[in-house]
């Protein structure tokens, strides 16, 4: 019989309409409210978000704050900085370029503030570039040294008979070149289920694998998990594990040669998405020359046993 283990900081209640508790990103799928916010927070946001999301951002700001000094260089007017052209557009463009060569302090010298007003704004703009520059210089820093785990998992787990027992798969890889020193995983199974009151709770069970370490991984790594005596999907038949309301949580660590430490990932597979009676097509071949290929593409291919 399989032995349930404590909460392992999920949360033992539950609900009918409950989603996953870890998004495909491996990220916790918890809705904070009443959160209070701080310059951390953005700090950890801006450090955590795609680099996409991040130059545009960037972008968006730099466009944004010169837009803002330039209306107000336009509105005091343009004739501090240069000759007025007659057109407010065209003026305003020509102001907007002043505020770039300001707070980048480029300063081509074709144009220059004239007055104190115009100093003294010229000024502080000049002082929030070098702040804003200093900021999106320190957040590349973070982007860049902030300890990441390349672990790319499969899209599906995979149940087919293996040996004398049926099986569930799902195998992971390093989505960089580099190789994954001791990796380790632990794989924790939550049950959501009615209890004698009507309402919901879940129920955890620690998975046995058939490796839970390895030494190195080079190519990929396939994590097998036997149900039989002692596992929690005994006195289920194959259908009815797509049924269950369940899902794996699980925690891969190992050692990151390119920041020197250990890194985690966290990751999670829903019951429902089990592909039955399939299995992995290998990744990995040898060229004519001998060298091993590993086909990242293959990672996630299955064909029907």
């Amino acid at each position: 019989m399989a032995r349930r283990i404590k909460d392992p900081g999920i949360g033992a209640t539950s609900n009918a309409k409950a989603k996953r508790f870890v998004n495909q990103d491996g990220s916790f799928n918890i809705r904070h409210k009443n959160k209070r916010g701080g310059l951390s927070d953005a700090y950890a946001y801006l450090i955590a978000i795609s680099w996409m999301r991040f130059f545009a951002y960037v972008f968006v700001g730099y466009i944004l704050l010169n837009s803002i000094f330039a209306l107000c260089y336009t509105l005091l007017g343009v004739e501090a900085i240069t000759t007025p052209s007659g057109s407010v557009c065209r003026d305003f463009l020509r102001a907007f370029f002043f505020s770039a060569q300001t707070i980048t302090t480029v300063g081509y010298g074709t144009m220059s503030p004239k007055g104190i007003i115009f100093g003294f704004i010229s000024s502080f703009e000049a002082m929030i570039g070098l702040l804003s520059f200093s900021f999106i210089t320190g957040l590349l820093y973070g982007r860049f040294s902030k300890p990441r785990a390349n672990i790319r998992f499969s899209n599906v787990m995979v149940l087919r008979a293996y040996e004398d027992h049926d099986a569930l798969m799902f195998r992971l890889m390093s989505s960089s070149a580099s190789t994954m020193i001791q990796p380790r995983i632990e794989v924790t199974l939550t049950l959501t289920e009615k209890d004698q009151t009507g309402g919901y709770k879940n129920n955890f069970y620690r998975l046995s694998l058939e490796r839970d370490k390895i030494t190195y991984l080079p190519t990929t790594w396939t994590v097998v998990h036997r149900i039989r005596e002692g596992s929690p999907f005994v006195g289920y038949d194959r259908q009815q594990l797509n049924t269950l309301k369940g899902e794996l949580l699980i925690m891969t660590s190992y050692y990151e040669e390119s920041f020197n430490q250990e890194v985690h990932q966290i990751h999670s597979y829903l019951l429902k998405n089990i592909k039955i009676d399939h299995a992995f097509q290998s990744a990995y071949y040898y060229d004519e020359e001998g060298y091993t290929v590993l086909d990242h593409e293959l990672l996630d291919k299955t064909y029907k046993l």
